[in-house]
């Protein structure tokens, strides 16, 4: 396992480009954080930005305590490979939608008029952009 001072390498952005699914961990909670399952996008300037709507329990905590972490991993069959990006998260009222159709064209095959519709609700929804701007980032490669 190697630790960073915050920046991604060219081979986390190779890594995180990948349609794979990250957990979301965000802070202030009197309970320990429960990680969510996201869509996510890391960005050319080293930031993993996701959406979400505006008045979720998640937006609601990291207004009050800024701190989050993703944590990315290889699905099974392949080599063990994962990575962690925590960081103090800003909430973007802008860009949401745009990233929400970019997203949904990485993970959903758009052409199933079943995911077009669902899509179409979430562009039709109030989302904020959430941006994880990395502190500390750990990875295992093997």
């Amino acid at each position: 396992m190697s630790t960073d001072a915050g920046s991604l390498t060219a081979q986390d952005l190779e890594f995180l480009r990948r349609p794979l699914h990250g957990f979301l961990s965000v802070a202030g909670a009197p309970l320990p954080p429960q990680p969510r399952p996201v869509w996510f996008e890391a960005t050319a300037e080293g930031t993993i930005q996701l959406f979400t709507g505006p008045d979720t329990l998640k937006v609601r905590r990291l207004r009050r305590d800024p701190r989050a972490s993703i944590v990315v991993a290889a699905p099974v069959g392949e080599r063990e490979r994962w990575l962690s990006v925590a960081g103090r998260t800003t909430v973007e009222p802008g860009g949401a939608h745009d990233l929400a159709a970019r997203l949904a064209a990485r993970y959903w095959d758009l052409d199933d008029s079943a995911r077009a519709d669902e899509l179409a609700g979430i562009l039709a929804a109030d989302q904020v952009r959430l941006v994880i701007h990395p502190e500390t980032v750990r990875r295992f490669l093997n």
